[in-house]
């Protein structure tokens, strides 16, 4: 469906851009209030919670009905887990409680947030100029 389409391109790269920004200093130019307004914790665990719904959503629904089981599978993967990340680190940030699979997961997840972010980033604008292409 087109609009699952949309909003995957929309969320993936917004996850992408707050996953990147998070550590972000201020430098004085104008995208300053953008980068604030997304270093929001309610901001991102809204975001983080529609990026995976997206994600799941997307695995269900594929752009290009001819390949239903591969054809939309990299952005739908990194929607889910670009919105994970987000929800973890909300969950990291607002808890005292750890465990070893929390710890775990925030040595794959948090540590690797940049990466992560790139990755969404380029899939999204991937995904944004061939969509129909296997895979994206």
């Amino acid at each position: 469906m087109v609009q699952f389409y949309f909003l995957s391109v929309v969320f993936n790269f917004t996850a992408g851009y707050a996953l990147l920004v998070a550590k972000r200093e201020p430098k004085g130019i104008k995208l300053d209030g953008l980068v604030e307004l997304i270093k929001d914790p309610v901001l991102r665990l809204i975001l983080g919670v529609l990026c995976a719904t997206i994600g799941f959503l997307k695995l269900l629904t594929v752009m290009r009905p001819d390949y239903a089981i591969i054809g939309d599978f990299l952005p739908s993967v990194v929607g889910m887990v670009a919105g994970f990340t987000l929800l973890l680190e909300f969950y990291r940030n607002n808890t005292t409680v750890t465990t070893d699979l929390l710890e775990k997961l925030d040595h794959i997840f948090i540590v690797n947030s940049r990466w992560v972010g790139i990755a969404s980033i380029v899939i999204a604008v991937l995904h944004f100029l061939f969509p129909s292409l296997i895979l994206l």
